[in-house]
């Protein structure tokens, strides 16, 4: 029997490098890293403070440039994309949570979670309808026309998860989206953040400190001394 063709990831680094200056020398974040993100899949990274996962995120859309190596996203090359390629890649296909919310302060609730929407063109009816329908999902309806200074941690979160949805992008980014959150409100957001990103189809790629966070993904990823690879501890419970 044939064997059934294997789906194209979304996302394929292959040897991928980047070191950083720091101290008058040079430190090695990433050496030769390897990683295919499934569409629809959800995958964890791990690794301390320092360790190169937000450099990996930037890496993935094509914020910071790899130093060798090779990254295609959704189709894109970012190696050989210029800024304008990859800057319409995020507007239209990447939404993006992040520890400290980045609510905008001058917009109310509705107009940040519209504003994905606007750049990608969306206005009128048919954005509104979705404004109200995530804001509905979060629990924050009633909160539509609030400044995000007035809203708990938790609520400003729960925001920015929608927001991050609102334009239906294809591949969701998070950067620690519980870091600044209580257990009670990190529970919350991720049961949020799981239920909408199944319910949308998109991949997820969360970096976290959290072992909490890291249980909704399908895999675990860690990063030590500039290589990825399988967490251990989930490595070990799946050997059982």
């Amino acid at each position: 029997m044939r064997a059934m063709p294997t789906a194209t990831p979304l996302v394929t680094l292959r040897a991928v490098t980047k070191s950083v200056r720091e101290g008058g020398g040079t430190r090695v974040v990433l050496a030769g890293v390897d990683l295919d993100i499934g569409r629809g899949e959800a995958v964890a990274i791990l690794g301390r403070s320092g360790s190169g996962k937000s450099t990996l995120l930037n890496l993935i859309v094509g914020i910071d440039d790899v130093d060798s190596g090779s990254i295609v996203t959704l189709g894109v090359d970012l190696v050989a994309a210029d800024e304008r390629v990859r800057a319409r890649l995020r507007a239209q296909h990447v939404g993006f949570v992040f520890q400290a919310f980045h609510l905008l302060p001058t917009l109310t609730v509705a107009e940040n979670v519209a504003l994905p929407l606007e750049l990608a063109g969306s206005s009128g009816a048919a954005a509104h309808a979705r404004v109200h329908e995530l804001l509905q999902r979060v629990g924050l309806a009633d909160r539509a026309q609030a400044w995000p200074e007035v809203l708990s941690g938790g609520e400003q979160q729960r925001v920015a998860v929608a927001r991050a949805l609102a334009a239906k992008p294809q591949l969701l980014l998070c950067d620690e989206p519980t870091g600044n959150l209580d257990d009670s409100a990190a529970k919350l957001v991720l049961s949020l953040l799981d239920e909408l990103r199944r319910d949308h189809g998109c991949a997820l790629v969360m970096v976290t400190h959290s072992a909490m966070a890291a249980a909704i993904c399908d895999r675990r990823l860690r990063l030590h001394a500039g290589v990825l690879g399988a967490d251990d501890a989930m490595a070990a419970e799946g050997a059982r």
